[in-house]
């Protein structure tokens, strides 16, 4: 897969229902791989979409954290699909809503073919919650490329944010074998992790 700049994206569509996902292909006629991002409600998704895609209006941020209840896609450079995965673990909906999240993304991540790379955001001020664990036990089972961003960066020092990153990777790692773990720091005043995570992700992506 040729190298993405992440300079030109825009909003696709918003999906509700598995049934609803975009069917898009690329020149070469095959359908355009998708990266996802997941995380809890306020662990930064929509402000670290703005600030790589450089546009702040792209993903609405919110005060009050689980307001994305929607799969969000985003086309950048026409080759990709950035998917907004609905928050988990904070926010304040019912049972039903809930339960209809957990139905749909499950359907997603097992049956999407194209589905090229995960996103996991964490809170580097924060230990995994349960569904970070298991989205990440999940993701190593069935062998499905997962990449970690630690967020929030500038909230701690640098001895913090060093030793806040073994302990969390030490947390994953007792999830699967594998102590490797991909992973990048970031926080949107910090425009060198902007390229740094590029980066890191085209790496990830040069197997497509």
């Amino acid at each position: 897969m040729k190298k993405i700049k992440f300079e030109n994206a825009s909003f696709f569509k918003s999906v509700a229902d598995i049934a609803q996902l975009p069917a898009i292909k690329n020149s070469s006629g095959i359908p355009i791989p998708e990266i996802v991002i997941a995380g809890r409600s306020n662990a930064g998704k929509s402000s670290l979409i703005n600030h790589l895609l450089r546009n702040k209006k792209l993903a609405r941020t919110s005060s009050t954290p689980g307001k994305t209840q929607l799969l969000n896609f985003f086309l950048i450079e026409n080759d990709l699909f950035l998917v907004d995965l609905p928050g988990y673990g904070y926010a304040k909906v019912s049972q039903a809503i809930k339960e209809q999240w957990t139905k749909s993304l499950a359907s997603y991540f097992e049956e999407r073919s194209n589905l090229g790379l995960i996103l996991l955001l964490l809170d580097i001020r924060r230990d995994p919650c349960e569904e970070d664990l298991a989205l990440f036990s999940w993701a190593r089972h069935y062998s499905k490329p997962l990449f970690v961003i630690f967020t929030k960066c500038d909230k701690v020092s640098q001895s913090e944010k060093l030793q806040n990153t073994k302990h969390i990777l030490n947390e994953l790692a007792s999830q699967s074998a594998s102590t490797d773990i991909p992973h990048a720091h970031f926080s949107i005043f910090d425009q060198k992790a902007r390229t740094v995570l590029i980066e890191a992700i085209n790496k990830e992506l040069e197997h497509l």
